[in-house]
């Protein structure tokens, strides 16, 4: 896998005495170019979720776990037909007809509205675009993002895992914002790596103002892009502006004038910050206008934090939540205050936060114990009665089968980078550490489905291909160092 460009030194690393079937393994991978088993990889990316796309057809069914494609479809046509981003019909959750909705996620509304536009309100040809955009860049993320924490090595079997992964495949053909959004999180990994190491290189010091202003500003359109698709991802960006913050600083310890202040505030790293923030809300700010407009109050960007906070911290679960009640969007409709209900989309938004606080604070044991008992929901990984066959082989046959490699990859990284002398390694691993451990936290306390692990899933993943790498050198199947800095010049 960690396979150079050239076989000439492949006889010269077996080692002495090596196992017959390790020796005829490196000398066959050793063949192989990695370019290639990247191309490989990458197709098999594409393949499988185009095979998704084409299964689920030109037509919008009620499929487990993906039911939102329902209201995207239904908000797109409205909006190619010139009634804005409104229902035809009274429309889950209070939505009421002809009335405006921010509810949902604007930027895939108008993908899907854009898609309808040239080929026609089809869904097939959406799923197919997704479903190839989605094997081709998420496969080179997943690969970019496991080669520069790990190696090589662990970039193509993250590629590979992030490949077959069949929560990702199903999903690459459904009409929801998942794909688009997981996507945005590894670029948004991938930039805050590259920032990293062109901060400890000394390379920004030397760049011209455009060049350097330029990743800030791709880190921008990055995390307004997700912003736009899941405005939940808002609340990571103090984590990654900190740890982003302190990595500079490292860098600059001992070199600013000025003392600690121009360690910490020098001019290069808050224009920096600043050309992020500017493009942040260059992409947030229009729909906070149309929002005030449509609603007569403040929203910055979509409706749903209230009523996710309500719903899931309701005493009607007690201490034990479920994912999906069993009346499902009846259910969760009847539940709504009947006083609320005048109100319109973004006050019930508000007024339904505010109930749910007030849930939280006349019980906080009983929050504490419902938060608990969410981890059940969001870890989910073995078959049950209550899903689905697409349901239970989807979540044994991908996080069932890769959560043991995860956990050790995920340990085994943790350990060994506290134990390393490599202070960057050790950031990288608490950056991304800590990206799986916050995400989990802001679900845990708010509202569980296992669709909403999946972005911590394809982290994960890369840790999973680390674990897998190490098991694999300890039964003398991985390859050697000079294969790895061979690979590493040539890709």
């Amino acid at each position: 896998m960690t396979i150079p460009m050239t076989t000439s030194s492949a006889a010269s690393t077996t080692a002495p005495g090596e196992a017959p079937v390790a020796a005829q393994y490196r000398f066959i991978l050793s063949a192989i170019n990695v370019r290639r088993l990247l191309v490989a990889i990458v197709l098999l990316a594409v393949a499988l979720r185009v095979g998704s796309a084409l299964f689920q057809g030109n037509q919008i069914d009620t499929l487990p776990g993906i039911y939102d494609q329902v209201s995207y479809d239904g908000l797109a046509r409205r909006v190619l037909a010139g009634h804005g981003f409104s229902f035809g019909e009274d429309h889950w959750p209070a939505t009421r007809a002809g009335e405006p909705t921010a509810h949902w996620s604007f930027l895939y509304t108008l993908y899907l509205t854009g898609i309808y536009a040239l080929f026609g309100p089809n869904p097939l040809p959406a799923r197919l675009i997704q479903a190839v955009f989605a094997g081709v860049v998420q496969t080179i993320l997943m690969w970019r993002l496991g080669k520069r924490l790990f190696n090589p090595t662990a970039g193509l079997l993250a590629a590979l895992f992030g490949a077959v992964y069949i929560y990702f495949v199903y999903y690459a053909g459904a009409l929801i914002t998942e794909t688009f959004y997981i996507t945005s999180l590894l670029w948004i990994a991938d930039i805050a790596l590259r920032v990293d190491a062109r901060t400890q290189s000394g390379a920004f010091r030397t760049d011209l103002g455009w060049r350097r202003w330029l990743i800030w500003g791709e880190l921008g359109l990055a995390i307004g892009l997700a912003a736009l698709l899941r405005q939940l991802v808002l609340l990571l960006v103090p984590f990654l502006f900190l740890w982003l913050w302190w990595r500079i600083a490292r860098r600059r310890g001992g070199e600013a004038a000025g003392g600690t202040v121009g360690r910490w505030f020098g001019w290069r790293t808050f224009s920096g910050f600043a050309v992020t923030l500017a493009i942040i809300a260059a992409l947030i700010l229009p729909w906070t206008v149309r929002n005030y407009r449509a609603f007569h109050t403040t929203v910055l960007l979509n409706t749903n934090s209230g009523y996710v906070f309500f719903w899931a911290n309701h005493p009607i679960y007690g201490t034990q939540f479920v994912g999906i009640l069993p009346g499902g969007g009846t259910e969760y409709g009847e539940l709504l205050p009947k006083d609320l209900l005048p109100l319109n989309e973004a006050e019930m938004d508000k007024a339904l936060f505010g109930r749910g606080l007030g849930f939280v604070l006349d019980d906080p044991a009983r929050y504490a114990l419902l938060s608990l008992s969410r981890t059940r929901e969001y870890f989910k990984f073995w078959p049950s009665v209550d899903s689905s066959m697409i349901s239970n082989i989807s979540r044994v046959g991908s996080f069932g089968l890769f959560l043991p490699f995860m956990l050790y990859g995920a340990i085994l990284a943790a350990v060994r980078s506290l134990r390393s002398r490599d202070e960057a390694w050790r950031a990288r691993i608490l950056l991304f550490l800590g990206f799986v451990i916050l995400y989990t936290l802001m679900h845990l306390l708010t509202w569980t489905l296992i669709r909403y692990r999946l972005p911590v899933d394809a982290f994960l993943l890369l840790f999973a291909a680390y674990g897998v790498d190490d098991l694999l050198k300890r039964i003398g199947l991985g390859i050697s160092a000079e294969y790895t800095a061979k690979a590493e010049a040539n890709t």
